[in-house]
């Protein structure tokens, strides 16, 4: 029993590997409290270190320097755990940002039973060893911002792109490596902000090799084919966003965006479905006072569902979050979930930033 559990696990990746949808997924979750809290609609307004992840133009809208940012969530119960750490700064005399930014989403001390009967035909339990099945993404990132006022906020386009480097490892039974792109623009015109951001923009691949060696033994003992080599594809995603920002008075702001994510790896259950391109739109409105402290809420996800009567209905994922800003420290905290679903758990993500002033 053992055994097959094991091999249900490969045989998953494996059947990933030739998928077209879905490929890396865990590129799809986000990153950053802020815009958890929102159900991911920052793609006009993101101007942190983030923007490394969402969308690399809005690294040229940074409001200082140099920014750091972390982020740790767990989901499943504690089974996977999310990491993310990003940095960036600004060069060229202030004309230009760059970024790096890793993820790792992993599944770790998964016990590997493949040894766990002797040669004799004996159990023994010492034979078990301990694997992790992870996903890693680094991200490199370049931005500008047209015109002669340096990085920063205000009227104007702004531009970016990142190169992608992905690895995913599956104990000592599965390996890849990925390469992508990404490119982005943000434009800025009074309390409205507009963007475009390409994923993927030539396609991502990644390129998987099995362990024969490894994999013989147990695949052999129970008819099993052995995984081949093969070449996992990530279609292109566009996201489409629209954001406009307003004071209400002298303490509070208001701004609210909205992003369409079109994916064009055939039809999705999102609100409009189609094959090939399927469109998946989000809102997210933030609240805050004095710039100092944020209320944040957000609308995802939105599928066609079937409830127990057999009647076709409509469900959403809801999110909220906060964040409190004292000088050039930032936390955040959003209540989401990762399964993308109205019946999943929800999760608690924490994210904090530092901000660098020029010296």
């Amino acid at each position: 029993m053992r055994k097959r559990h094991l091999i249900i696990l490969l045989s998953l990746f494996a059947a990933s590997a030739n998928a077209q949808k879905y490929s890396n997924e865990f590129l799809n979750i986000g990153v950053g409290s802020t815009a958890f809290g929102l159900s991911g609609s920052v793609a006009a307004s993101v101007n942190d270190v983030t923007a490394g992840y969402w969308n690399p133009a809005g690294l040229a809208r940074m409001e200082t320097p140099r920014q750091v940012s972390f982020m740790h969530s767990e989901y499943f119960a504690g089974i996977a755990k999310y990491d993310y750490g990003a940095f960036a700064t600004s060069v060229q005399d202030n004309t230009a940002v760059i970024g790096a930014s890793i993820l790792r989403f992993g599944v770790d001390d998964i016990p590997d039973t493949s040894e766990l009967i002797d040669a004799d035909g004996n159990i023994n339990y010492d034979r078990v060893k301990k694997f992790s099945a992870a996903d890693y993404a680094f991200i490199f990132s370049y931005a500008r911002k047209k015109g002669k006022n340096g990085i920063g906020n205000g009227d104007g386009l702004s531009y970016g792109a990142n190169v992608k480097i992905i690895r995913r490892v599956v104990g000592e039974y599965g390996k890849s490596w990925g390469f992508g792109l990404d490119a982005g623009v943000q434009y800025q015109k009074g309390k409205w902000k507009f963007a475009a951001v390409g994923k993927d923009i030539t396609s991502t691949f990644n390129s998987w090799s099995y362990n024969a060696d490894k994999l013989s033994t147990v695949y052999a003992s129970t008819g099993n084919d052995i995984p081949k080599s093969a070449t996992e594809t990530t279609m292109p995603r566009i996201v489409l966003g629209a954001a406009y920002t307003t004071p209400v008075n002298d303490k509070f702001n208001i701004m609210a965006e909205t992003n369409v994510n079109l994916t064009t790896d055939g039809q999705r259950n999102v609100l409009v479905s189609a094959d090939p391109v399927s469109a998946d739109p989000t809102l997210g409105i933030s609240v805050d006072f004095k710039k100092t402290i944020f209320l944040r809420g957000g609308v995802g996800n939105i599928q066609k569902s079937t409830d127990f009567t057999g009647k076709q209905i409509y469900t959403y994922q809801p999110n909220m979050g906060v964040g409190i800003k004292i000088k050039n420290f930032s936390l955040d905290y959003a209540l989401t979930n990762v399964g993308n679903s109205s019946d999943a758990l929800y999760s608690n993500v924490f994210s904090i930033r530092l901000d660098f002033e020029a010296k």
